[in-house]
């Protein structure tokens, strides 16, 4: 049967990019892949070779919102649809088979690749779903009602805050939330009395989709511990960024979507601890998720089939193993030291531009390349055409997360975030057309 990496791409007939071998960094301004690999992974990416505004080559800023897919992925689902498309656990013929066995391996390198079991991946189809099938399986559960508490951070991208916000409506809990500073990092100072004995549940990201501030999992895991709450932790923004350990982070439920990481659109999965899903009910129902269906009552099959009802992903999830598979081979630690030599210059760039304030964090402490910026005299929007003129595509508006906006006394911001495939000469050009924005608008 066809693996995930056996097609032809970017990286080799492999696939691999196991040959990308770093460059031993020793001082300021060396790189960690040299010249041939950085070219080997943009050959990975082939909407990397397209033009756009009056020519331009695009140069593609916004990985924070999606990133683009790698050539793996895009042949593993090709490969699916044309020889093995079947449904899955509900056939013996052979397609059947062999759908439902590359479907549960995708399941497999999802858990691996996070450091979670087989059965404790649930797919779903994003992060947005997941933390909504969450709520609804926590509404259905008898662990929150009035009196309970629910608690979120100001640095929430809405699909972490809204769907709390209905939980609590729904079951009488109350939703306190921790705020943010003035550098776009989570104030702790009130955890011991934001978090609280009525506490059921802490939800909170990994990182800002805005202030790019990575949060410090521990104190909030050890706070809610503490009082017996549930934590639920969106790696959304992380998890292509940085290695992510599920089981190490002791957290109880993780989110994480496809669509970030280089993979088709679609699908994610909610993480959660085995002990976690075997106490919750299922959220939406429906087929293949029961055991015995009678005209009055019906019983659900152990998770993570209890929380998959319908018709799964099934391709998508074998794009995504194909896009971790080949993330795998680059190396996460490379991704990281790579994409933190772009963000300091990055930051150090868009600082010295008259005008132009970072919301968030200035230094690359606990940080990621996810850049929001406010831009004196000039509206996100007219910055964002502009910036696009030069074949630089960004981010404009409120990027999900009003709440923090607000906090840092902003209604929408511009925002670069970098990906694997981004390089210097990229950065540069960003930073060029941004130093041109405020005078051709007429603002310096």
């Amino acid at each position: 049967m066809t693996g995930f990496s056996s097609f032809p791409g970017g990286l080799g007939a492999s696939g691999s990019a196991d040959n990308l071998a770093p460059v031993q960094a020793t001082g300021p301004g060396e790189e960690v892949f040299n010249e041939t690999a950085m070219a080997q992974i943009r050959s990975a990416f082939p909407i990397l070779s397209r033009s756009v505004r009056g020519g331009a080559p695009l140069i593609y800023l916004d990985t924070a919102a999606t990133s683009q897919r790698v050539i793996a992925g895009l042949l593993a689902q090709r490969d699916f649809a044309f020889s093995h498309n079947a449904a899955v656990h509900r056939g013996t013929h052979a397609l059947a088979e062999e759908a439902t066995d590359m479907y549960e391996r995708a399941r497999q390198a999802v858990g691996q690749f996070f450091g979670a079991g087989s059965e404790e991946v649930v797919f779903s189809a994003g992060t947005t779903a997941s933390v909504n099938l969450l709520a609804w399986s926590l509404e259905r559960s008898d662990r929150l009602g009035p009196g309970d508490r629910i608690v979120v951070t100001q640095a929430e991208h809405h699909s972490n805050l809204v769907p709390w916000q209905q939980l609590a409506l729904a079951t009488g809990a109350e939703l306190a939330w921790l705020p943010v500073r003035a550098d776009g990092r989570l104030d702790l100072t009130d955890l011991p009395t934001v978090i609280t004995d009525q506490t059921k549940v802490v939800a909170f990201a990994h990182a800002s989709n805005v202030s790019g501030a990575v949060t410090h999992v521990p104190a909030l895991v050890a706070a809610a511990q503490a009082v017996g709450a549930w934590t639920v932790l969106d790696a959304a923004q992380t998890a292509p960024h940085q290695p992510l350990d599920f089981a190490g982070l002791g957290v109880d439920f993780a989110v994480v979507s496809s669509h970030k990481m280089y993979g088709p659109t679609g699908i994610g999965a909610l993480l959660g601890r085995a002990e976690r899903l075997a106490e919750l009910p299922p959220g939406p129902t429906g087929g293949s998720m029961v055991e015995i269906v009678t005209m009055t009552e019906t019983t659900f099959m152990p998770p993570p089939a209890r929380f998959e009802p319908g018709t799964p992903p099934i391709t998508q999830a074998v794009g995504w193993a194909a896009a971790l598979e080949w993330l795998n081979g680059v190396g996460l630690d490379r991704v990281a030291a790579h994409e933190a030599g772009l963000t300091e210059q990055l930051l150090t760039g868009a600082m010295a531009i008259p005008g132009v304030r970072v919301l968030g964090p200035t230094d690359l402490a606990n940080r990621l390349g996810v850049v929001s910026l406010a831009i004196e005299g000039v509206h996100p929007h007219d910055a964002g055409q502009y910036i696009d003129s030069t074949g630089v595509a960004v981010r404009v508006g409120h990027h999900c997360a009003q709440p923090i906006h607000r906090a840092l006394g902003v209604s929408a911001s511009t925002r670069a975030s970098l990906g694997v495939y981004n390089t210097r000469t990229e950065v540069d050009q960003f930073l060029g057309a941004l130093a041109q924005v405020r005078p051709y608008f007429g603002a310096a």
